[in-house]
Formats: structure tokens, C-alpha cells, sequence
């Protein structure tokens, strides 16, 4: 279907070379992140390929005219991945119908292996007192009936993924699945047919359920809550305003509008480009894209940027970038290349199973070829290492991550955090160095009222009904003070100023305070609060300031405090004017931060500290911390972060409280020895049980019972992450 479409249309072009993205099904692990870049690169027309594990895309590039974009897809179906030009609401519908395909599996699964295990227990009793072989064949012809189809539908994910590798020369954890499951089967067809006393239908069924769990979890642990590019599309205007030549204006797509046009941008809307201010005065509301708390006016030649946006007057703006080439496109870009460096990182699974698959073959190989050597039968000698295969079957190696991270995850919820990444528990664990953010995320995401205890509280309901009126982030914070009252009408705006309105026969004033004739109440309230914005407000004779700010969170010091106790270390990167972040960072004794960053300053920051060793966890929440969140080994955001970064981070926690951070990392710590563990008991389960199946002193029967046994224990193990969790976030500030 692909191939019928016109795909120049997706392909970039930039200095003789062509690129296009495609969305990827069916990538699960390193291991076909590898395999696709490795036979990409085969074919020697294309330069680069790169995979994105975290966002299932691949980037391909090749000179251009050397290759037809159809040629790249078509490559990929022959390794065996189905790839498609990305389109967001394509690749969320992707997502969405390969969860539900798991859970369809799982169910089917698990309901055939509840009849098999009906009809073997039958058996196994059966046979201690003497059954009568027609039965015991009926009761297997039975089994098989249900097993063969069950195999067929629900074990798809893991032949399918054993069969990619195989094609593209790679052998992953999925290969002795398959081949466990499929000789299993076949032997018990066998079997039963030459009327033996033992098969293995339930054994293999069985697998295929206790894997499928952990395929389905680990699912629903990598779907994300949002997707990226949707995200920041929604801080893209999709149109601007473009002035003509003759003084009229036309409203155009963004993708007509090129650098050297004019563009007005009315009060209230989202900025649409990057460019120079040519006339008009009004304020920039610009926290969601640089971090700066405070509205900045701008005036002739003053800069804007595509996503801030215009609070108080009609401004005419020369278009330096509209598009690409915008802050917001820089952010956008930044992201993607941060989240593709991270999503390398190779999960504990994944390590252990790259020795896993080969060493399990081998093993199986060099038993049935030794006892054949030593003059046993070949049907014997096979279903000896049928034996070896099935008691190494990685079910407990499978079961071993998924199981803590579900039992953890749980836990985490509790405590009001929500995984968003199945490795975020890894990844977290190791983390040495937490960065934080400074706007809305030490401190509380809108500005207040800070000296409401010194002023009358007639006065601020005044205040408050005239700052109704206004959009003005700082008005809202006076208006918010005194229960949101209703606006006073006939309010007129000076831009940049304030508001005026005629209240009781007299002129009422709130805004800036030369506009209030202000000055010496200014200067008292600005000895208490030196970094805070003063707004004034005058009627008649009676005058007041508001000092307005953001106050850190309730527990942010307690926060520090534990994060200190756990061996981490502490800094503050913020995008906020240097005054407001060295007062914070001297309230909660932080000693090293850096002021005034913009998103690229942040990576470069980040990429220092990783160079040094660090594994950084990133606590944001602005549009400008997503590049940052999405590039540290680990990062976590509050529910009140704008929404692309909250798309960027593996962690999201809910409320006021940053008790979640540090609790979240003693759990992840927690939870990554009981991950350690079960590997290491799924190891030693091997080293026992391994040679006594190569001895010949298994049947497959007794292998499929000790691969259940082995996979109860390692479930077991996990569910201690749930008392473990509890009594470590009982120790975290909450």
C-alpha cells in the first residue's frame, strides 16, 4: 500500500542530500534497532539510518537522485519491518491497535491454558493410578486441538519477531522462544500419536501466556500519554497575518509567509514567527518557550519568537524566520535528537538476552549431536534437548523486568507518579545528579500574591474586580488572590501601562508603578520582596502595592534535603532572569545554578555533565526544558508542565508536592536490586537445572513444571517491590 503512494512529498531536501522519516511496527528491542540500521546500511546508496527505539521511527538519508523513497520501505519489508511515512494520528493509532492485538492474545492465551491444564492434571493423576490409555490419548487429541490454534494466533508476536531477526542474520530472546515452543508441539504431536504416556501441549501454552503478560505490560509501560509532534503543534500557528503593500492585510498560511514580510499580531494571540519588531509597544508573555517568569515589553526593534504570545498591543513584526528556522523549529529539533540519543540505552533485559539466545542454542545443539554420538536414538537424543530448550525457556528471564515494573509502577501510583517509559525504573535507579528547573517546577507553576497578609483586604477585592479585566499573567494573580470576583466595566487599557476605569465618580488605576504615582510605597514593599514584580494600584488618595511572584513549593526544601541524604547531587539550569533564580537557589541552599538559558545552553550544560560521569535526572516543565528532559539519562515532570514536556519526560507526578521525586528514586532503586535478583535467580535456575536436562534426567514434562516454578518464584520476588516501595516513601518528605 505504501508503495502506491506518491512518497516524494515526505522526502526533505538539504545540500545534495534527501532524508525522509518513517514510523516503524513491530521494533521492540535493541536488538531490531540494530538489525534495521545494519541492513540499511548494506545497500550502499543510502548514507545514514538511524533508529529512534523510544518513538518506533527511523531517519534515512542517501544523496540525492540516487534512490526513489519506495526503494527505502521496500527494503525494510524485506528485513522484515513494515514502515510507513510518520504522521502522528497514523502512528497513535498504531500504537493503539498493537495493545489491544497483545491484549486479544493474552486473553486467548490464557483461557486455552486454563483448559489444557484442566485436562492434564487429569492425566498426571490419571497415570499414577492406572488410566486407560484410550482416554489418556482422547485427553491429549483434546489438548492438541486447543493448543496447535492457540500457538498459531497468540504466539504470532514472538514467531514474527524471531523470524526478523533470523532474516536480518541476528538471533534475539524471541528465537528459543519459537523454537521451544514450536519442537514442544511437535514432539507432543508426535507423542501422542504413538499412544505415549507424557505430552506437552500445557508446557508450551503456558510459555506463551506468562511471556505474552510481560509483552503486554511492557506495552502499556512505552505507550505515551501524548504525542510529541501533536504536542508542539498545537504552540504552532498554523496561520499569520500578513500586511500587503498597499496597507491591507490578508490572513495566510504559515508556509506562505517568508522572511522580510510584514505580519501584525493582535493582543491575545499566539505568536506565528521569529522576527523584529517594526512598530507597536505591548508585552510578551514568553514562559512557555524561554522560562521567564515575567512578561517582557518589547518596542521597536525588540525580538519575538513563534509560541510566546502577545498580551497587550497590536504589534507590527519584519519575519526573520516563520516555519523552520523558528525557536520553537530549534526546540523541536533539539528534542527529536535528544530523544533519539537516549532511546540507545539498552535495557537489563536486552543485555541479558544478547548472551541468553545464542548460549541456549548452542547448548541445545551440542546436546542432542553428543547424544547421538554416544550411540543413543535420534528420537531420544531430540527430545533431550527439546528438554534443554524448554527448562531454559527465558520465562523467568522474561518475567524478571515487567514483573517488578508492574508491582513498582503500582506503587509509584500510589504515591501519585505515573511511569511513562518501561525503562524509567533503570534508568532512574542510576541517576546521581538531579537538575531542576526553576519556574513551575521548585516553584508553583502560576505567580501569587505574596504580601496579601499586609494589605487590606477591602483593597485587593477592588484590585482584584479591575485586574478581572485584564489577560496580564500578573492582573490574573491579583484577580486569583480574591476568589476570581466579576470585572469592573468601561476598563481601558494604556498599553504597557495599566488599566484605568471610572469607579464611584473616581479614576482607579492598576498596573505599573510610575502609572500609579507609586514610587515610595514601592520602595517599602520592595525591601521585603527584592526579586518580585510590583504592580500598583491607586484610587483617589488611597494607594497599595502587590508584590508578585512565585512561591517555591510547600516541601521543595525538604526535597533537596532528602535528595542530599540519597548521595545526589543538586543544581538548578533555569531560563529565568538571574535575580529570581539566585534567590532561589539561596532559599533552598543550592549552590550551583545558571540563569538566563536557553534551550540549546541547556543541552550543552547537560551534555558537560554527562561527560564528567553523571547520570542526570531533569526536573522541568516548560516547552524550553523539553529538549533537556528528553536528552538527560532520566527526567520527570509535574501534571502542570506544558504538554511537550510532559511528552519528553519518562515520569509524571501529580499535586503540589515535589515529595515524588525523591521518593520515586528510592523506589527505583529498590526496584532495579529486585530486578538484579530475579535475573541472578533465573541464572542460578539455569546452572542447576541445565545440566540435569542435558543428563537426560528430565523429561519435558518435568522442564515445563520447573519453568513454571521458576517464573512463580521470580513473580513472588517482585511483588516485594510493592512493601518495599511503601516503607521507602514512608521515609520522603510528603
Amino acid at each position: 500500500m505504501a508503495a502506491q503512494q506518491d512518497l516524494s512529498v515526505f522526502v526533505r531536501h538539504h545540500d545534495g542530500i534527501d532524508g525522509m522519516e518513517l514510523a516503524i511496527d513491530g521494533i521492540r528491542c535493541a536488538g531490531c534497532m540494530h538489525a534495521i540500521e545494519k541492513g540499511l546500511k548494506r545497500d550502499s546508496g543510502i548514507l545514514s539510518a538511524r533508529v529512534n527505539l523510544a518513538l518506533k521511527r527511523v531517519t534515512v538519508e542517501w544523496r540525492e537522485g540516487v534512490l526513489r523513497p519506495e526503494a527505502v520501505i521496500e527494503r525494510l519489508a524485506r528485513l522484515g519491518f513494515k514502515a510507513y511515512p510518520f504522521l502522528p494520528s497514523e502512528q497513535q493509532d498504531s500504537v493503539t491497535r498493537e495493545e489491544a492485538r497483545l491484549l486479544r492474545y493474552l486473553g486467548v492465551a490464557g483461557f486455552a491454558a486454563m483448559n489444557i491444564m484442566l485436562l492434564s492434571v487429569s492425566v498426571w493423576s490419571g497415570n499414577a493410578s492406572d488410566i486407560n490409555p484410550v482416554t489418556r490419548d482422547l485427553f491429549h487429541w483434546l489438548s492438541a486441538l486447543i493448543a496447535l490454534p492457540t500457538a498459531a494466533y497468540a504466539g504470532r508476536p514472538f514467531f514474527e519477531s524471531a523470524l526478523r531477526a533470523l532474516k536480518a542474520g541476528a538471533v534475539n530472546m524471541d528465537v528459543p522462544i519459537t523454537l521451544g515452543v514450536v519442537l514442544a508441539l511437535g514432539m507432543s504431536v508426535v507423542e501422542t500419536w504413538n499412544h505415549a504416556e507424557h505430552a506437552y501441549f500445557d508446557g508450551a501454552v503456558m510459555l506463551l501466556f506468562f511471556l505474552l503478560i510481560g509483552r503486554y505490560l511492557d506495552q502499556m509501560m512505552r505507550r505515551r500519554t501524548r504525542d510529541l509532534a501533536g504536542n508542539l503543534a498545537a504552540l504552532k500557528a498554523e496561520t499569520a497575518t500578513r500586511l500587503e503593500r498597499d496597507g491591507t492585510t490578508i490572513v495566510v498560511p504559515i508556509a506562505a509567509v517568508s522572511p522580510g514580510d510584514l505580519v501584525l499580531v493582535q493582543p491575545g494571540e499566539r505568536v506565528a514567527i521569529d522576527g523584529l519588531v517594526e512598530t507597536g509597544q505591548s508585552e510578551i508573555d514568553q514562559s512557555l518557550v524561554t522560562g521567564e517568569t515575567m512578561p517582557m515589553l518589547v518596542a521597536p526593534g525588540g525580538r519575538v519568537h513563534a509560541g510566546t504570545t502577545n498580551l497587550s498591543g497590536a504589534l507590527t513584526v519584519r519575519v526573520e524566520a516563520a516555519g523552520s528556522g523558528t525557536l520553537l523549529d530549534e526546540i523541536d529539533r533539539l528534542m527529536a535528537q535528544a530523544v533519539e540519543s537516549r532511546s540507545r540505552y539498552v535495557h537489563l533485559s536486552d543485555r541479558a538476552a544478547r548472551l541468553y539466545a545464542p548460549l541456549v542454542h548452542a547448548t541445545a545443539l551440542a546436546t542432542l549431536l553428543g547424544w547421538i554420538a554416544f550411540g543413543l536414538p535420534w528420537q531420544q537424543a531430540l527430545i533431550i534437548a527439546i528438554t534443554v530448550l524448554i527448562i531454559t525457556c527465558p520465562c523467568a528471564l522474561g518475567l524478571a523486568i515487567p514483573a517488578v515494573q508492574v508491582v513498582a509502577a503500582s506503587a509509584l501510583f500510589r504515591r501519585k507518579v505515573m511511569l511513562k517509559e518501561g525503562d524509567a525504573l533503570e534508568r532512574l535507579a542510576e541517576a546521581d545528579m538531579v537538575v531542576f528547573d526553576k519556574t513551575g517546577t521548585l516553584t508553583l507553576p502560576e505567580p501569587e500574591l505574596l504580601n496579601a497578609d499586609s494589605l487590606d483586604v477591602s483593597i485587593v477585592r477592588q484590585a482584584a474586580a479591575l485586574a478581572a479585566a485584564s489577560r496580564h499573567p500578573l492582573a490574573q494573580a491579583i484577580s486569583r488572590a480574591a476568589g476570581n470576583p466579576a470585572p469592573v466595566r468601561n476598563v481601558h487599557e494604556h498599553q504597557g501601562l495599566g488599566l484605568v476605569a471610572l469607579v464611584d465618580g473616581s479614576e482607579m488605576r492598576l498596573g505599573s508603578v510610575s502609572f500609579c504615582e507609586a514610587q515610595a510605597e514601592a520602595d517599602l514593599v520592595a525591601a521585603t520582596f527584592p526579586t518580585t514584580s510590583l504592580i500598583a494600584w491607586r484610587h483617589g488618595d488611597a494607594c497599595a502595592v502587590f508584590a508578585i511572584g512565585q512561591r517555591l513549593r510547600p516541601d521543595a526544601r525538604a526535597c533537596i534535603a532528602a535528595l542530599r541524604q540519597l548521595g545526589l547531587g543538586v543544581m538548578i539550569l533555569s531560563g529565568d532572569r538571574e535575580a529570581a533564580v539566585a534567590s532561589v537557589a539561596q532559599e533552598l541552599g543550592i549552590a550551583t545554578y545558571r540563569a538566563a538559558m536557553r534551550p540549546d545552553e541547556k543541552l550543552l550544560a547537560l551534555a558537560d555533565l554527562a561527560a564528567g560521569g553523571c547520570k542526570i535526572l531533569m526536573v522541568g516543565d516548560g516547552l524550553n526544558d523539553a529538549p533537556a528532559l528528553a536528552k538527560a539519562h532520566v527526567s520527570i515532570s509535574p501534571v502542570s508542565a506544558a504538554h511537550l514536556a510532559q511528552a519528553a519526560a519518562d515520569i509524571v507526578f501529580l499535586g503540589d508536592s515535589l515529595a515524588p521525586v525523591a521518593s520515586s528514586i528510592l523506589i527505583a532503586r529498590k526496584a532495579r536490586r529486585l530486578m538484579i535478583q530475579n535475573l541472578w535467580f533465573a541464572v542460578l535456575y539455569n546452572a542447576v537445572a541445565v545440566p540435569i536436562a542435558i543428563a537426560g534426567l528430565a523429561t519435558p514434562l518435568v522442564a515445563a513444571a520447573a519453568m513454571s516454578g521458576s517464573s512463580l518464584i521470580v513473580t513472588l520476588n517482585a511483588l516485594r517491590a510493592g512493601r518495599t516501595a511503601a516503607s521507602a516513601a514512608e521515609r520522603t518528605p510528603s
